[in-house]
């Protein structure tokens, strides 16, 4: 009986929209199942409001299942440049031409065949089911977690096998409660979690499930829920050579295998040993220019999961007539790409690149 109740407050604390500001998502005025899918898959990994306008700009050019396994690996990833984590686009893609060969092109709506589907995990799978097709299925993100983590006091680890199992067991029986429409149960855990059960400050005042939290009842709300220590990002130092003109600038294609792989990037080497000025004089002599036409710009920090990436940038000026040869192994092409395609989302490429391109001041701001 007090899961029913539970679930109703938020249903109803859930279709009053002026209580979630900043959540009228622009997924939710969809039924399409492809575009559902195509959200849920960005929002892994990032925030819905990053992830909004990629959503936007990705279905205008790939507005059906059919229409993204026909594409070209490379379009794909130049819609999804600056989102980060590509294995997701890539994983789509495939699932796309999946879906085309052994479902005609027809989102399946059971869990067990969207598992089935490359970079479909068991939240992913749940999220599609109960928001497109009204399946009563669990969801379970981190904000989920943490939202069931404080509901009903649980002291594990939520990323381990006991604390994991534990939340996915209280999803799924909530989710089972024959109350409101699924997908709205689904999006009002993950509202609650985005807005007012916030990892920390948590707005326990405004919470429709206060009274029903044994977390907040416990005076634990500041424990919950329990997690492993991340582990400290390794420190990666390199350096990048930035040569451009007023149109266009040297960018070099990264093995597919590698980090980054399929996306072009300034050139850049690594910088393990020695002193900066020998770092920048190796690549700048693998690549085919002189050091002394390069000039220091100052240094890009990018952050990823486990790494931190430390790149000093080196200016110089692409010179039309001058051939040049690969910064290393990692890459298989170098070219001057027009600023227009940066521009266009037409070449693929990550924020890093963008970062290294603002630092030296190359014009190539992103059309709307």
């Amino acid at each position: 009986m007090l899961d029913r109740e539970l679930k109703g407050e938020l249903l109803s604390w859930y279709a009053a929209t002026s209580a979630r500001p900043g959540r009228e998502l622009p997924w939710r005025g969809t039924r399409d199942p492809y575009a559902i899918w195509v959200s849920e898959t960005m929002l892994q990994q990032t925030r819905a409001a990053t992830a909004a306008p990629y959503w936007k700009r990705f279905l205008e050019a790939f507005p059906t299942v059919h229409s993204l396994a026909e594409a070209r690996e490379d379009q794909v990833l130049a819609l999804w440049s600056g989102l980060g984590y590509y294995r997701r686009a890539r994983m789509l893609h495939a699932a796309a031409r999946r879906v085309v060969a052994t479902h005609g092109g027809t989102l399946p709506a059971q869990t067990s065949d969207l598992l089935a589907l490359d970079g479909v995990g068991k939240y992913t799978a749940g999220a599609i089911a109960s928001i497109a097709f009204k399946v009563r299925a669990a969801a379970v993100d981190g904000n989920v977690a943490r939202v069931h983590a404080r509901l009903f006091a649980i002291e594990e680890d939520v990323t381990g096998v006991d604390g994991s199992g534990r939340v996915w067991a209280i999803a799924a029986r909530l989710a089972a409660i024959d109350e409101g429409e699924p997908g709205d149960w689904t999006q009002a855990l993950m509202d609650l979690g985005a807005t007012v059960c916030l990892p920390r400050q948590p707005r326990c005042n405004l919470c429709p499930l206060r009274g029903h939290c044994q977390a907040l009842a416990f005076g634990a709300v500041g424990d919950l829920p329990r997690k492993k220590a991340k582990r400290a990002a390794t420190e990666v130092r390199s350096v990048a050579i930035v040569l451009a003109s007023k149109a266009a600038v040297l960018l070099a294609l990264r093995q597919t295998d590698k980090l980054f792989g399929g996306l072009w990037e300034v050139p850049q080497g690594h910088w393990t040993a020695g002193s900066l000025l020998g770092a920048m004089r190796a690549l700048a002599n693998r690549i085919g220019v002189a050091p002394a036409e390069l000039s220091a710009r100052g240094e890009v920090t990018h952050v990823l999961s486990h790494r931190k990436m430390r790149v000093a940038v080196f200016c110089g000026h692409l010179d039309g007539c001058r051939r040049f040869a690969l910064p290393g192994p990692d890459y298989s092409a170098i070219e001057r790409v027009p600023l227009s395609e940066l521009r266009k989302h037409t070449r693929p490429h990550a924020t890093l690149t963008r970062k290294l391109l603002d630092m030296a001041k190359v014009p190539c701001k992103r059309l709307p």
